[in-house]
């Protein structure tokens, strides 16, 4: 089912034009790679402050309120160029293993970005100035700097072609993941 959606969108003018254009897809990439530095530079600053690893005088809320407005833009600039850029070659991205991989750490990411800011976010004035932070704001710190830093990783994997149906033989585990239909 999926996949022939992916193998529609992929048909669609739009998806090639994108795909084949000289100058739209490199700028594209390149936004999406800025976007997410700005993302994820964001992130890893208040990360560290949950984790209590640096600026442990100021107050969590003033970290969170002068970055999160930041971290909002960095992220809807890098899911846009994320989407346009699957949008370009989903059957490509549909396929490999790594963007796979890296849609189930979103999806933690998406998660644990929820658990915190509806749960134990909410109290921050109970505990903005502890030089204990509770348990859950320190795992939330923890599990954010870990899930993006394998983003990026798995992100940065996308573009090589070491798990790609085309290319075969590929390790059962892999045909299987990324659901690679072999001619019998």
């Amino acid at each position: 089912m999926l996949e022939s959606v992916a193998e529609w969108t992929g048909n669609l003018p739009w998806s090639i034009a994108l795909r084949e254009s000289y100058y739209v897809w490199p700028l594209m990439e390149s936004a999406h790679v800025l976007t997410l530095g700005l993302f994820v530079g964001t992130a890893i600053v208040t990360d560290l402050r949950l984790l209590g690893w640096t600026m442990q005088q100021i107050p969590v809320s003033a970290v969170t309120s002068r970055l999160l407005p930041w971290t909002r833009l960095g992220f809807a600039g890098m899911a846009i160029t994320g989407i346009l850029l699957v949008f370009g070659n989903p059957l490509r991205y549909y396929h490999n293993l790594f963007f796979r991989v890296k849609v189930i750490l979103l999806i933690v990411a998406a998660i644990n970005v929820f658990v915190f800011h509806r749960g134990i976010h909410r109290r921050v004035a109970e505990w903005d100035l502890d030089p204990d932070l509770p348990r859950q704001a320190w795992l939330a710190g923890a599990v954010s700097l870990g899930v993006w830093s394998l983003i990026v990783v798995a992100g940065r994997m996308i573009a090589y072609n070491w798990f790609e149906c085309a290319i075969q033989p590929q390790p059962d585990f892999v045909n299987w993941f990324a659901q690679c239909a072999l001619e019998q």
